[in-house]
Formats: structure tokens, C-alpha cells, sequence
């Protein structure tokens, strides 16, 4: 699984799978202090220690950089081999905080919905819609807007997940009529336009405390997560509350940078659940004196949450000698790839790894708890552990192929960290790769919505893993990934999985677009020919003048209402086409 040793580090060159990165985060409250240094060679620079803080706009004094002697950061040992015995520090014991696992009663009955709404209760739906129609009150005018009510923002969340399933270009096509492409059932739950009033005007936090947050920019009150706050707070609390990891967690990036965010995630490496998970900005203030990474590192692995005696296996961006010491005495033991160049990591020459070492070579030096081992596969791979021993007898398999002949399987001996660091970082990205195949993330430039969408897989992912958990408790057979998504989907847009389309009664015409008459501040003249307006799709079609008294309430356009000329219903017949 390993690339090369740019970017992310996976440590298995001939797999397929991708190492994301993941983190978590549990004081988001002080998200604020942390840096945006999210490179791996920018690791490795320690933040200045200063006693205040910096606020944008004022100048900062250079930092100096001190060179440090290598021969202080590093022992000075020669590397062993797999020939050479090494002997791991005491295992720490496992107490977990509370009993591993879900935190929900296996007998009792939970549909897809239920699991669902763990994590979007109606209390948080209640929240979103009063925010979304708070938002909707500032923009009025712009259209009739009526007010959303916490069922159908479920069902707006089901056409979420139903167009997460089918693929279209444009959300507009899922309500194009009478063509060869045409998917009717969005147009049975919510018309077109109400779906988009409510995107345009959906709101996370209340757009009034947001003016007061706007003002503190440029000063330490300034909170640039203030607008996703709301939520956020209300899924950490969620994931938390109905689900405790087993001992194996994983660090890593859940959602690529957006708008100067990244999402970092801490996940349960047995089924890839989302256990909590940190937002970090790019304009956060700088935390004197600390990493970054280790700054993550540190506040997901809340020991009061989690217990004790937890393994976290991470990549190189948290990967360093100083965290996996500070999580070593905090009971904490830890795996995870790390890069020669940094700090503290050994760069002795002394029977080290070289281009022309042999596939399979294994090299190691032993630090107190912590082991740094090196192995060449396709290219050298360097992991640090504090759980494991250099080399305990494990090998894996390569397929050689040599320019002439037939390809044959080889066996190479292989470090047990390296052994290690692939089941469980492996297990967590299958997870990953089954959220993508039904991701709600669309393209878009407001990260809050980009936040929202991915909160959205995030529980829908989560409660997946949950009933999968209790059908395994009750000794059943589980529901596949997509199965579960399609009756999920179908329980919040209101309707069965196999009800036919011509049971759903279609509510696209019932919406906003309805005809009114032509206001007039003169009663006496609304129906004479002087106040009539000229039919739109009759100077269209014809080019002909027939004057009308009607007129469609949300295009605000002249149309025909007759017996035998109803250029109203044809008007909107076009829309949706």
C-alpha cells in the first residue's frame, strides 16, 4: 500500500488502496490556536515561544533558526537487522472508558431512519430549519418564501441521498419532464424551485449572531467556525455518545482543503466509524511554542473520553518522536510512518539502508519505548512504534515481474509495524472508499454547504456502521451499503423503496406557481382590456397580442388561463423540460 514517500506515506507499494489522513479534534473551542502548516516538511518547525499572541495586521519579529547538533537528537547505536533480537516495552493495559462498541440496545428494533436521526435528530433539524428561515427573512423579496417545518427539510435531505445515488449533471436535470433521461420521483417530493429556495437560503447558525461574530474580525474573539458551530458541536457530541472505539483508532484526513479548510477525523480501525473529528482553518492564530500535528494528536486522544491503553496508528503529518513519547505516558501507544529529516529521528550511516539494499532488508534502532525501523519494498519504508518489536518472524508476498518471463510470487520478511500499520490503516480507508460511491458532496464554493454535505456522510456512514454492529450482536445478517442507503433515502423523502411511481402523488404543480390576477390599485378596472397584460407564450409561439388577465405568482409572467388557450400549464411544461 505504499507511494512513494511524498504526500501521503501508504507503506505497501504494490496495494491499490490510498491512505487518507485522518484526525480529530476535541477542543474545538480552541481550534482557533492552531497553524496552517500542513505539509510534512512543515512539521517539523517548532512555533516561536511567545508569551502573547499575534493579531492580524501587526508585524511579527523574524524568527531565528537554530541549527541543532544531530548527534544530540539522535542515538548513536548502528542499525540492527532481523537477525538481531529486540525486546518491546511493557504492554499497556486496556480500560477502556466504557464497554467498546454500540451504545444502543441490540434488541430493540432500529430502521435506517432511526439510526439516521442519532446523528440529525429533530432537535438539530429544528435548529437548521429556524436558522434557514431566519436567513430566508433577510433575503425577502427576492421570492415568496415559506417558511420550512422540519419534515420536509427531511425529505430535502433524502433528495440529498437520492441524487448522491443517481448522477446527473446539473440538479435542474432531475426535474426536466417528458424526456428520454427524465427521473420523475425528485418532482413527487418537492418542486424545483422549493428545492432551490431552500439551498440558496440554508443557514447553519443564526445569521443575527453571525453580524456580531463579523465584527471581532481582526481581533482574538473572531471565531472563523462560528457559522458551522452549531452543528459541528451537535455530530462530535453524537458520534461520541452512541458508539465507543475498540482499541485500534486511526488518525486521519477526512475531507480535503476547501476555502482554507481541512476536516481531520479519529476513526475505529475495526469498522472505519467516525468516532470525533476536528475542523482546523487556515487564519487560526498560531499556538505558542507546540506542533501542529501534535496539537491534534493530543486533544483527540481525551483520556477521560477514551480510557486507556488505546493503539493510534497515523501518517507522516503526525507521525514524530515527541507525540508518541507524550502519548506513551499517557498510556497511549502508537504507530506511524515519519521522515528521516525530522527531529529526533535517527540518521545514523552505520549499517543503514541504501539504494542497493536487497527487497526485504530490514534495519532498526531502539530508543527507550520507541522503535524506528526501516524496510526496503519497491523503495525504502520508515515506521516508528512504541506497541511493537522490530521484527517478529511476519513476511509478505510480492509479485516479480521480470522483463522476460512469466511472473512469479516471492516471500519477503517484513517489520511488525509495517505489518500492523497496514491491516488497521487499510480496514479504515475500505470504509472511506464505500462512503465515496454514495458521497452528497457537490461542487460548490460555500464551504459551510461543503461542511453540511460531508456531515451528511459522515452520519449516514456512521449509522451504517451502527446497524451493521447490532445485526452482528444479534447474530443476522446485515443490509449492504447500498441497500441501507436506498431504504434511508426512501424513509426521508416519506415513501416506501418499492412503491411504484404511479402510488406517489405528484406535488410539483401544487407548489408556489399558481396563477393570480394583475394587481390594480383601482378595483373597477382589474377586468377591463386597458389593464390586461399581453400572454407571453402567445407573442412566443404566434406572435400575436392576446391580452390576459392572469399571470403566474413566482415568474411573474402574463399567461392565458382559458378553456381552449391554457398557455399557463404550457409555460410551466417547458420549465421542467
Amino acid at each position: 500500500m505504499v507511494k512513494q514517500m511524498r504526500g501521503r506515506d501508504p507503506l505497501e507499494a504494490d496495494d491499490v488502496l490510498t491512505n487518507e489522513e485522518f484526525c480529530s479534534e476535541d477542543a474545538l473551542s480552541s481550534e482557533d490556536n492552531v497553524t496552517d502548516q500542513l505539509s510534512g516538511d512543515d512539521d517539523d518547525k517548532e512555533l516561536d515561544e511567545q508569551s502573547g499572541s499575534s493579531v492580524e495586521g501587526e508585524s511579527l519579529p523574524p524568527r531565528k533558526r537554530h541549527r541543532q547538533s544531530s548527534t544530540t537528537a539522535q542515538p548513536a547505536q548502528s542499525w540492527g537487522t532481523e537477525e538481531d533480537a529486540d525486546e518491546a516495552p511493557p504492554g499497556l493495559q486496556f480500560h477502556p472508558a466504557r464497554p467498546p462498541g454500540v451504545q444502543l440496545r441490540s434488541a430493540d428494533t432500529h430502521t435506517p431512519l432511526d439510526l439516521f436521526k442519532l446523528f440529525f435528530s429533530e432537535g438539530t433539524v429544528k435548529t437548521l430549519c429556524d436558522n434557514t428561515n431566519k436567513q430566508a427573512a433577510v433575503n425577502v423579496g427576492k421570492y415568496k418564501w415559506t417558511d420550512v417545518e422540519i419534515s420536509e427539510f427531511y425529505k430535502y435531505i433524502g433528495l440529498t441521498f437520492y441524487m448522491s445515488m443517481i448522477k446527473l449533471s446539473h440538479i435542474k436535470d432531475y426535474w426536466r419532464q417528458k424526456h428520454i433521461f427524465s427521473v420523475p420521483f425528485p418532482a413527487t417530493v418537492m418542486c424545483r424551485d422549493r428545492h432551490r429556495h431552500i439551498s440558496w437560503n440554508f443557514k447553519m447558525s443564526d445569521p443575527h449572531d453571525d453580524q456580531g461574530n463579523d465584527k471581532k474580525k481582526g481581533t482574538p474573539e473572531h471565531d472563523s467556525l462560528f457559522q458551522a458551530k452549531p452543528l459541528l458541536d451537535t455530530i462530535r457530541t453524537a458520534c461520541k455518545a452512541f458508539y465507543h472505539p475498540h482499541r485500534n483508532l486511526v488518525m486521519q484526513e477526512g475531507l480535503g482543503a476547501t476555502n482554507g479548510f481541512r476536516l481531520f477525523v479519529l476513526a475505529d480501525a475495526c469498522n472505519g466509524y467516525t468516532v470525533d473529528f476536528v475542523v482546523h482553518t487556515a487564519k487560526h492564530s498560531r499556538r505558542m511554542g507546540r506542533k501542529v500535528s501534535h496539537d491534534f494528536a493530543m486533544s483527540l486522544m481525551n483520556r477521560s473520553f477514551l480510557g486507556s491503553g488505546y493503539h493510534v496508528y497515523t501518517d507522516s503529518f503526525y507521525t514524530s518522536p515527541k507525540l508518541f513519547r507524550d502519548l506513551h505516558g499517557q498510556s497511549f501507544g502508537a504507530c506511524g510512518q515519519y521522515r528521516e529529516h525530522w527531529k529526533n529521528c535517527p540518521r545514523n550511516t552505520s549499517n543503514a539502508l541504501n539504494k542497493s539494499s536487497d527487497r526485504g532488508a530490514i534495519r532498526w534502532i531502539r530508543d527507550g519505548p520507541l522503535v524506528f525501523v526501516k524496510w526496503m519494498d519497491n523503495e525504502e519504508v520508515s515506521v516508528c512504534s512504541t506497541i511493537h518489536t522490530a521484527y517478529s518472524g511476519d513476511t509478505v508476498q510480492r509479485t516479480q515481474r521480470p522483463k522476460n518471463g512469466a511472473s512469479a510470487t516471492k516471500t519477503y520478511p517484513c517489520p511488525s509495524p509495517v505489518v500492523e500499520y497496514n491491516k488497521y490503516m487499510g480496514s479504515v480507508e475500505l470504509s472511506n472508499q464505500l462512503t465515496q460511491y454514495f458521497t452528497a458532496q457537490v461542487r460548490t464554493h460555500e464551504w459551510t454547504r461543503k461542511l453540511f454535505l460531508h456531515f451528511l456522510d459522515m452520519a449516514a456512514m456512521n449509522a451504517y456502521i451502527v446497524h451493521k454492529e447490532l445485526a452482528s450482536q444479534r447474530q443476522e445478517e446485515a443490509m449492504t451499503h447500498k441497500a441501507f442507503m436506498k431504504e434511508l433515502t426512501a424513509q426521508l423523502c416519506g415513501v416506501s423503496e418499492k412503491t411504484s411511481y404511479k402510488e406517489i402523488p405528484n406535488t410539483q404543480v401544487s407548489c408556489d406557481h399558481v396563477p393570480v390576477a394583475s394587481p390594480s390599485s383601482d378595483v373597477r378596472k382589474r377586468a377591463t382590456r386597458d389593464h390586461r397584460q399581453n400572454c407571453q407564450l402567445c407573442r412566443m409561439n404566434s406572435g400575436k397580442k392576446y391580452k390576459t388577465l392572469w399571470k403566474c405568482q413566482v415568474c411573474d409572467v402574463s399567461l392565458c388561463l382559458q378553456l381552449d388557450r391554457n398557455c399557463f400549464e404550457e409555460w410551466h411544461k417547458r420549465l421542467t423540460t
